[in-house]
């Protein structure tokens, strides 16, 4: 079973149809890209999954039970968590600060009185990142000091922390280095292997072969359709991208150039 499905998603701007009829399954331990040029209707479509936007037709569901989602706190409350691409975290605080930001965890000293439990919260966010392989300078580094892929797996931690189900990547090693971006690849595996549902928002066809799955093509707002990632190259990718036309091989392209 699907643990997230979306079924015949609609989502209207004025005559615009930015979601026309989208229907989309998500598993467990499976990373699914989700790809299209610009105006696609990609970020549309994780705004809905998100709770940012409320369809104006469809059904999702979740674990096989329907869900409605009206603000992103009812998504983050499901189990889903989205790492845009600004990372929503706060510079000025540590590393432990931003994992736990929300939901800190508290040692009651009167009934009605509490105060932060910080060795709790370091013991537990040293371990999560062990468990992660995430490197970092140390937990107690302000995040404003870290790297970009630094950064970027402090973002996804922090979902995981939040003991998501589904977490949705939009492009998130745009702007990175060779070596930030393995990094960033090797943690996605590790979040498959997890058993958790990655969607995965990207340009980089690179990115798609090392670690997706399943691609899932969307244009002008309606899914054209989805193909394993086995079963196609880069350049096929990009030629479904551009012209819609989901045909494995495209005639002037050969699998031999990936």
């Amino acid at each position: 079973m699907s643990i997230l499905s979306v079924r015949n998603i609609q989502k209207q701007f004025g005559a615009l149809f930015a979601l026309d009829d989208v229907s989309v399954d998500f598993n467990a331990g499976e990373v699914v890209a989700l790809l299209g040029d610009n105006g696609a209707g990609k970020s549309t479509l994780i705004k809905v999954i998100s709770g940012t936007y409320v369809p104006d037709g469809g059904e999702m569901f979740l674990a096989g039970e329907k869900v409605a989602f009206t603000t992103p706190k009812d998504a983050l409350d499901a189990g889903i968590q989205t790492v845009f691409q600004d990372l929503a975290l706060c510079d000025n605080l540590d590393v432990v600060a931003n994992l736990f930001l929300g939901r800190e965890l508290r040692k009651w000293f009167l009934p009605g009185l509490s105060f932060f439990d910080g060795a709790s919260m370091r013991r537990k966010a040293t371990d999560l990142l062990k468990e992660l392989a995430v490197q970092l300078p140390s937990i107690e580094s302000k995040v404003k000091d870290l790297s970009g892929g630094q950064r970027q797996s402090v973002a996804i931690a922090k979902a995981v922390n939040a003991n998501c189900r589904i977490i949705v990547m939009d492009e998130p090693t745009a702007a990175l280095g060779v070596a930030q971006t393995r990094k960033v690849l090797d943690l996605v595996k590790e979040l498959r292997g997890r058993g958790m549902a990655v969607i995965y928002i990207t340009h980089n066809m690179h990115d798609v072969m090392d670690v997706c799955d399943r691609c899932v093509v969307m244009k002008n707002g309606r899914k054209i359709g989805e193909i394993a990632t086995s079963e196609v190259s880069k350049d096929e990718l990009a030629n479904m991208i551009i012209t819609g036309d989901m045909k494995p091989c495209a005639p002037a392209l050969s699998r031999t150039s990936v």
